[in-house]
């Protein structure tokens, strides 16, 4: 089965080096991944920008970073919570047709924060859904109008 980050990296519509992942990010911050061939769980700093999640070893970015790795959300079906499924805390799930990554955030609230931006991201980069239906989705979120 061909893994879910073979899969992605460097299939992405739009070139990395076009998206500045540097600056202002939609969501950044430390998880813990594994490994693609040796399962070991590392811990890798990820960003959130323009539809793409993308992770380094170091926080320190610079437009000369090279990421580890990129997941176009727009190929992404589903992400939750999955403590169940690893037995470990904070874990959650990120889901193709053809494969399903796993990540471990810190904190409850940091795993939370990561689904809920993954969320909207998949629902804003969907080529199926409506400008009004992603501003429903945020509002639902939030509570508020979507346009926070």
């Amino acid at each position: 089965m061909e893994s879910i980050i073979s899969y992605f990296v460097g299939k992405t519509t739009e070139p990395e080096s076009k998206i500045e992942f540097w600056k202002n990010p939609e969501r950044s911050g430390w998880l813990m991944k594994q490994g693609e061939f040796i399962k070991t769980w590392r811990r890798r700093w990820f960003v959130l920008k323009q539809g793409r999640i993308f992770w380094f070893k170091e926080p320190q970015l610079t437009p000369f970073s090279k990421s580890r790795g990129v997941i176009p959300v727009s190929s992404c079906l589903t992400v939750k919570g999955a403590e169940d499924v690893l037995n470990k805390q904070f874990a959650f799930e990120l889901s193709t047709n053809r494969d399903t990554m796993y990540f471990i955030a810190d904190t409850d609230k940091e795993k939370e924060d990561w689904i809920n931006a993954i969320g909207r991201s998949i629902v804003r980069h969907s080529k199926s859904v409506t400008d009004d239906e992603v501003l429903d989705y945020d509002s639902k979120q939030s509570g508020g109008t979507g346009r926070e």
